[in-house]
């Protein structure tokens, strides 16, 4: 009977084994021909958009067109009837399946969410809409005083001009888009929501959230975590800005909301401009110099650092610059990287020109380049070619904006003289307003306003309202004058069209982003966060191969506590600007706190 026993015993296991070696067979050639046609498709749809994108011809319909029917193909794929029902069902055993085999079931089945064949009708009218909002949105025709100016001009105006007029002017120029925008917005979130609902999410922004195993709650609860967790210093930079931008512009008065003409950004996500640290003066050594040296300059970091150079594909494939004066046609203002073929096929679109602001953007942008290039490999399915999730993407790429900008690094590449003395605390004071001045935005007005629109489907003649509204409380911020429900300001920043419902990356991003650095200087430079030179340094060059090698194919959350030793928190970007306020808490000393 014992005997018995172990034999019965020994077949279960034996066929035990056999299933599931034949259930992992079984997904193994599914995810392969799957893998295959997304990436044909995939590769189709990328040069499409991005002719869409870097050449926008007034009354030219063809690149919209092709980039339809492109999109189309590739929605009617990963979306298809066929492959959501082979998915669920391989899914429903997934216990026999080795984790990787999973992941990129997963993932197969969150692309078949954004275009779910079951609603073909509801995923075509998106993506015709998707396409014709594009070509609104970077085709616009923006204009100051009867003469047509570029975002480039306008963002000029905001960082260097002194007369109010004419910055109110620029500054409403900006936002003359959005009134162009709004009904299409009003259709995308309609169909979003259609279509990812087709699936079983409750909106298109609970969806966007699902891609980091969280639910929309969590991940506002996440965005209201970090913001308390920055606001006291936040308060301290809100109440100095006020202060020294009033004695700046001459105003007898201290708003007690900070007037958005005032800043030297469109939306007020960056004020950096604001400080000019003695001793740095980047633009004028980088006008010198010329754009091109700034993107080969870039490269060479990476370099420096053990990565290889850039395919000869990259500088003949590119937009790396302005749109000739005079040109027939427009392109996209936006920086961007771009992985067209989820292998060598790797490109930027910028709009360079020799100044501070691009010279740190293309540090970014290529550190989305070589995250590309690293996990391209053998080892990464191409289904998991992706950030280890989306905000370790932009992560990665603030990262070496910011190590490029540091002083050491800087004497090194002979860009500020070694013997040159620079106030620290000011040096530290034109971080903090572009870092931390950006939570409020990100995580606050942008998250917020995009949750209340797909998941509270925000009336539209309350849009403008509430982002003034969401401007005013997390930013402390508000329009020059009032502002009707005619307009749309939010819709004046590209991300609201073209790059949904998970503005919040950005704001994950910078948190992750010191905590990197935190360790890097402190455990492998050995050196003070404010004054790393990370240039040549193989060792920092190895430990951020660790983290971009792998791509989406581990558990993110896992991969931050081994990197870093901890979990996502916002205490090591407190930390970097300690130092920061006690002096801002003297200046501030008397004056009218406002938030």
């Amino acid at each position: 009977m014992k005997k018995l026993f172990i034999s019965g015993v020994a077949l279960a296991l034996l066929w035990s084994c056999e299933n599931k070696k034949a259930n992992q067979q079984e997904a193994d050639a599914y995810i392969k021909e799957y893998s295959q046609q997304f990436q044909k498709l995939y590769t189709l749809s990328a040069e499409a958009e991005w002719n869409s994108n870097i050449r926008i011809v007034e009354g030219d319909s063809s690149n919209a067109i092709a980039t339809r029917q492109a999109n189309e193909a590739m929605a009617a794929f990963t979306g298809s009837e066929e492959n959501i029902k082979k998915t669920r069902d391989l899914l429903e055993d997934k216990n026999n399946l080795t984790d990787l085999q999973v992941k990129q079931l997963e993932a197969i089945l969150f692309a078949a969410a954004n275009n779910p064949q079951t609603v073909p009708e509801v995923v075509k009218k998106r993506i015709k809409a998707e396409t014709e909002q594009t070509e609104k949105l970077f085709g616009f025709d923006f204009k100051l005083s009867g003469k047509s100016v570029s975002t480039n001009q306008i963002d000029s105006i905001l960082r260097e001009e002194r007369n109010l007029d004419k910055r109110q002017q620029a500054w409403e120029a900006s936002k003359e888009v959005g009134k162009v925008l709004k009904s299409g917005l009003v259709n995308l979130r309609n169909l979003r929501n259609e279509t990812v609902q087709a699936l079983g999410y409750d909106d298109y922004f609970s969806y966007q959230a699902s891609d980091y195993g969280m639910q929309r709650a969590e991940m506002m609860d996440l965005m209201r975590r970090i913001n308390q967790e920055l606001l006291p210093l936040y308060r301290e930079l809100h109440t100095y800005a006020r202060y020294e931008l009033a004695k700046k512009y001459k105003q007898p008065q201290v708003p007690d909301l900070l007037p958005a003409h005032w800043l030297p950004n469109r939306w007020g996500q960056d004020w950096s401009s604001i400080v000019a640290v003695e001793g740095i003066n980047l633009d004028q050594v980088l006008r010198a110099k010329g754009p091109e040296w700034q993107v080969q300059q870039a490269e060479r970091f990476y370099q420096s650092l053990g990565f290889p150079a850039l395919p000869k594909s990259f500088y003949e494939k590119s937009s790396l610059y302005p749109v000739p004066a005079g040109a027939p046609y427009k392109k996209n203002n936006h920086a961007s990287a771009w992985h067209m073929d989820l292998d060598k096929d790797v490109r930027s679109l910028m709009s360079v020109e020799p100044n501070s602001e691009w010279y740190e953007t293309t540090h970014h942008e290529l550190g989305h380049v070589y995250y590309f290039m690293t996990y391209s490999n053998p080892e990464v399915p191409v289904l998991l070619r992706g950030g280890a999730n989306r905000a370790f993407h932009e992560a990665m790429g603030s990262l070496m904006g910011l190590a490029a900008m540091q002083k050491p690094f800087l004497v090194q590449l002979n860009l500020i003289n070694p013997a040159t003395k620079t106030d620290e605390v000011q040096s530290l004071l034109k971080e903090a307003l572009n870092y931390v001045v950006f939570i409020p935005f990100a995580s606050g007005v942008m998250s917020e306003f995009e949750h209340d629109l797909y998941a509270k489907n925000l009336d539209p003649k309350d849009f403008n309202q509430r982002w003034w509204e969401l401007s005013a409380q997390y930013q402390g911020m508000a329009p020059p004058t009032q502002r009707g429900p005619e307009f749309a300001d939010a819709a004046s920043k590209t991300h609201i069209n073209d790059d949904p419902a998970q503005y919040y990356d950005y704001a994950l991003s910078y948190i992750i982003l010191f905590q990197l650095h935190d360790h890097i200087a402190k455990n492998i430079l050995k050196q003070d966060p404010h004054a790393t030179n990370y240039y040549g340094n193989k060792a920092v060059g190895q430990f951020l191969t660790s983290i971009m090698y792998p791509g989406e194919s581990g558990d993110w959350r896992k991969m931050l506590k081994e990197k870093t030793g901890e979990d996502l928190s916002a205490r090591a970007m407190v930390a970097y600007f300690e130092p920061l306020m006690q002096y801002l808490k003297v200046q501030n000393k008397g004056r009218k706190y406002t938030m």
